[in-house]
């Protein structure tokens, strides 16, 4: 994670960096891009799988997956804020203004007040720079105090002797493990259908609900929600169970076609509050169940080592996976309908599409990801089985350990 961090923050600011030459430009954000979210995976992998590290307690890394998870909103909340405050100055009032003289399909323009981006010397190139530098300095600030506040502890199961699991060996048992398999279907349809949602709601109350002057409260909104949520959601589980939390999921389905079929601002902000707990509910709720998964795994093969990392790797995977497939429908089904960007008035069919987007759609595949996790084999009782059995291994371990090393002093 400290290696990478360096490539990381440059790629990140060369995102926001207007070249000198204006042909290769294409090339040039591509490169950096690609880089940029290599790299940010190189970054995941092992930040996600380090709650394994932190503790052998079912319980301890529960909570300190809800306090990960608090932590990543809040961060995307601030990361906004700051962002938004140092670019606000690159942009005046955008508006739609009506000339009534004109044909109807026409009659809606757009007033532009932004400089030309295409200048490297532009201020609006510059505060957009400046933004980046922001953003790195705080991703640095942030890898420093996890290295220093963070110590991983050795896999307490594991003998000295137990070899780790070839990367691909491994892959193909966790793919062949039936809880992973279920979790990872179930939540790549839940995690498609939120990234539907969140990349296409605030295009809907432009352009189909005419919320254009409120999207950036609504957005906040959602930040809110979801943030404040998770210790919600984090106890609910607890109590109820992590598999009846799930249905906290499907919450937004109802709110989210009632403003399909009533556009209103009051129900807009509405659909915002409980998309934040749903989407709260989706980012804790695997995160939280892969360690059960990974323990489950543990328990069926007790003597290889290094297996968590595959089963975080290929799950990163597939978030990166479901991102790509929402933005993919969202970008095909704008482009067939002809959705034109910067314009103040989208055609009927594009309007259409939208409320497609974040109604019919999302609410298809979270009820099929719900289904699914119907038939996750991993409950409560056998949690509670299988962190019994996994402290009786690792007793049964520590002693053939202490038994070894009295054999080796006894032959010396």
């Amino acid at each position: 994670m400290l290696a990478c961090t360096p490539f990381t923050v440059v790629s990140y600011f060369f995102m926001w960096y207007v070249p000198p030459f204006v042909s290769g430009r294409v090339a040039w954000y591509l490169t950096f891009y690609c880089l940029f979210q290599a790299l940010t995976t190189l970054f995941q992998v092992p930040y996600s799988a380090l709650t394994m590290f932190l503790s052998t307690d079912q319980k301890e890394r529960d909570s300190a997956t809800a306090y990960r998870m608090t932590m990543e909103v809040l961060g995307t909340l601030i990361g906004a804020a700051l962002q938004g405050q140092i670019v606000a100055s690159a942009h005046v009032s955008h508006h739609c203004t009506v000339n009534s003289s004109v044909n109807t399909n026409d009659s809606w323009h757009d007033t532009h007040g932004f400089p030309d981006p295409s200048d490297p010397l532009s201020h609006q190139a510059k505060v957009y720079m400046i933004a980046a530098g922001v953003i790195g300095g705080v991703y640095l600030l942030g890898v420093v105090i996890l290295f220093l506040g963070v110590k991983e502890k050795d896999d307490p199961y594991a003998l000295n002797s137990d070899r780790a699991i070839p990367f691909c060996k491994g892959l193909g048992l966790t793919m062949k493990h039936g809880p992973y398999v279920k979790l990872t279907a179930s939540f790549l349809l839940i995690s498609t259908a939120v990234q539907l949602e969140q990349s296409n709601f605030v295009l809907f109350c432009t352009h189909a609900a005419d919320l254009r002057n409120h999207f950036q409260y609504l957005v906040v909104t959602i930040l809110v929600s979801a943030a404040v949520s998770v210790p919600f959601w984090q106890k609910f589980l607890q109590r109820f169970g992590k598999k009846c939390a799930a249905c906290g999921i499907s919450w937004m389905i109802p709110f989210a076609v009632m403003l399909v079929t009533i556009p209103n601002l009051i129900l807009a902000y509405f659909v915002a509050f409980t998309s934040g707990l749903s989407i709260a509910a989706s980012l804790l709720l695997p995160w939280s169940m892969l360690p059960d998964v990974v323990d489950n795994f543990r328990l069926q093969n007790p003597h290889g080592k290094g297996h968590e990392t595959i089963f975080y790797s290929s799950y990163v995977f597939f978030t990166k996976m479901s991102a790509g497939i929402g933005l993919g429908i969202s970008a095909a089904g704008l482009e067939f309908t002809g959705y034109k960007a910067g314009i103040c008035r989208q055609s009927s069919d594009v309007i259409l599409t939208l409320k497609i987007l974040i109604g019919a759609v999302p609410a298809i595949l979270i009820l099929a990801g719900l289904f699914i996790l119907l038939f996750y084999p991993i409950t409560e009782e056998s949690r509670k089985e299988t962190k019994l059995a996994l402290e009786e291994l690792r007793r049964s371990h520590h002693s053939t350990e202490n038994l070894d090393d009295h054999k080796e002093r006894t032959s010396v």
